[in-house]
């Protein structure tokens, strides 16, 4: 006796669902997903660039912010004080930032090759 597997097109419905949760739509649009999922693709990488802009921005912001505690631009800087755990705070999201920055640097390079 043999047994025959069929998953009835789970995969699919889990990528489906999987790319709906994702891209944070309500379970109305999981058929569309499956159905048409062009628009659904190109939501998905508008939302990739816009994060990876905002990472670059982030990045950016970080990097002026060290030339002016390192005393570049320090003519128009002005003095401002906060706690400890805030600055703390601060340089391990801008730690965040690099790593992230370097992960998608290391991506981009895989992909190319």
């Amino acid at each position: 006796m043999s047994i025959i597997k069929a998953d009835f097109g789970a995969e699919k419905r889990t990528a489906a669902r999987r790319l709906r949760t994702l891209l944070s739509l309500n379970a109305l649009h999981e058929a569309n997903v499956r159905g048409n999922p062009v628009p659904y693709l190109e939501r998905a990488s508008e939302r990739i660039y816009q994060l990876e802009k905002v990472l670059f921005e982030a990045a950016a912001a970080s990097r002026s912010c060290a030339d002016v505690a390192d005393g570049e631009g320090r003519r128009d800087a002005e003095p401002v004080t906060i706690e400890k755990a805030e600055y703390l705070q601060l340089l391990a999201c801008r730690d965040i930032v690099e790593a992230a920055l370097k992960q998608l640097a290391s991506e981009d390079a895989d992909a190319e090759f």
